[in-house]
């Protein structure tokens, strides 16, 4: 029996349990996926934003605001990758330079600091490969990046850390209630709860309907990205928007917290929840886009495109509260800025919990989580220090990003498991660089096995069944 059950392992998910694994509480996280933030929160634009776009008195204008504010101190405890780069929304004529003005105004109600509206040579001056045609930007120092999958596996790994138990590949089937007790069936077993935390994504609804009469629709929003390589990373410092649309915040060109460049999403409205396909015709739309709005980005440089899915409701807005059935809470609807806004969104989570009348009592001690260090970023004296301490750590796997075979191996043995091939590469980046896996992903299938010691063919790439290798050709 467990006081608290969490659908899904996304960046809310996650965040969750590790809030909860503060308290004297029996928490599980029920994950179908192979790995946790393997859907919405591993593809999509990783901003931190500002929050002036949100409608004025919107949850997600007091939560992006709020989220926003608590990121920097919460990514250094856990070591996650954030910088506060800054946000620039473009106008090319009168009439978004006027659309500006209501951005601008919005922000200000919504509380946002750091905004101003300047013009083409404050413009030039602070971005100077933005395409002469644009007229005046909205700036906003408060806005930033950050490594959205990292940091989700940073607050599953400290909740773990902490107590909470988390099980993947595990798939909802069914939900019953008996004597105020929720009975969740998955393809793994029955799972006993209290209260029941909805953080599905674009599964929300569905899961939702397994419990109480339909109260909301989501509506799958794909959007489809280039990822440049390192060369391109400096073409801009600060993440660039065009004007907003009805569809969301447009094409964007920005930095990434690990110094490549990326472009887009746009936005199809889709009936499949798991269609993550590309088109040559959409990425050469945002190729277009993106150009119209940074000059001369080398799209040749192009490493990697791909396509993530955001969780769009029918309501327009975040729906967090509890569900007619009591005890079962709907986190759903975290569209854009979800990312941004979940910290807060954590807090507003943990309220519903109070209000409920769960029995929350703060642990004697919480255990805070370990420090994660990028090798390449040591001092020579530091890394000889460390090689001396391990030798793997002298062992470099990906030589486009510089990881070694230490780093790969505290990787796979980290609280919550890398199993496959992907896991490893969201946890420490090898594959992440311009080969995309070409050289170093042999070597890291066959770490991988060696370390959990099981069946090299039974190694994955990512989801259940992605395997790469079948069988020997020659003994």
């Amino acid at each position: 029996m467990y006081d608290v059950l969490i659908i899904g392992a996304g960046i809310v998910g996650t965040g969750i349990a590790r809030e909860l694994s503060k308290y004297k509480l029996k928490v599980a996280v029920l994950e179908k996926d192979t790995d946790v933030s393997n859907e919405t929160t591993k593809a999509n634009s990783a901003i931190v934003h500002g929050g002036y776009d949100a409608k004025e008195g919107s949850l997600m204008a007091k939560l992006n605001v709020l989220g926003n504010s608590l990121y920097e101190d919460l990514c250094k405890e856990l070591s996650v990758p954030f910088k506060r780069n800054g946000s620039l929304v473009l106008a090319f004529n009168e009439e978004e330079a006027n659309h500006l003005k209501v951005l601008y105004n919005r922000g200000i109600i919504n509380e946002v600091p750091g905004l101003s509206i300047i013009n083409q040579e404050q413009l030039r001056k602070i971005e100077p490969n933005v395409d002469e045609k644009a007229i005046a930007a909205l700036h906003c120092s408060s806005a930033g990046i950050v490594s959205p999958w990292e940091f989700a596996e940073a607050l599953i790994d400290n909740a773990v850390e902490n107590g909470v138990e988390i099980f993947l590949n595990t798939e909802v089937k069914k939900i019953d209630k008996n004597n105020n007790v929720f009975d969740v069936h998955t393809n793994s077993g029955i799972f006993h709860g209290k209260y029941i935390f909805n953080c599905a994504g674009v599964h929300a609804d569905l899961i939702h309907k397994m419990i109480a009469s339909e109260s909301y629709k989501i509506l799958p929003r794909k959007g489809e990205y280039f990822v440049l390589d390192k060369s391109q990373g400096k073409r801009v410092n600060q993440t660039v928007f065009q004007c907003p649309s009805k569809l969301g915040k447009g094409i964007l060109v920005t930095p990434t917290v690990h110094g490549n460049l990326l472009v887009g999403p746009d936005a199809q409205d889709i009936d499949n929840r798991y269609d993550v396909s590309t088109s040559t015709e959409r990425l050469d739309y945002i190729k277009f886009k993106g150009s119209h709005s940074i000059k001369d980005i080398n799209f040749r440089e192009n490493i990697r495109t791909f396509a993530g899915i955001r969780a769009e409701s029918d309501r327009g807005d975040f729906i967090i509260e509890e569900s007619e059935e009591k005890g079962f809470f709907d986190i759903a609807g975290i569209k854009s800025p979800g990312l941004s806004a979940a910290p807060a969104i954590t807090l507003a989570a943990l309220n519903l919990l109070k209000k409920a009348g769960a029995s929350l009592v703060l642990k004697d001690k919480f255990i805070s989580p370990r420090k994660h260090m990028l090798f390449m970023n040591l001092s020579s004296e530091e890394k000889a220090a460390k090689i001396k301490e391990d030798d793997r750590f002298g062992r470099m796997v990906c030589r486009c990003e510089m990881i070694t075979e230490g780093e790969i191996i505290e990787a796979i043995h980290r609280p919550v498991k890398a199993v496959t091939i992907d896991a490893v590469k969201r946890r420490c980046r090898p594959g992440s660089g311009r080969c995309q896996g070409g050289f170093c992903g042999p070597k890291v299938q066959e770490i991988i096995a060696r370390e959990l010691n099981v069946d090299i063919k039974s190694i994955v790439l990512d989801k259940a069944n992605s395997y790469i290798l079948t069988e020997e050709l020659k003994k």
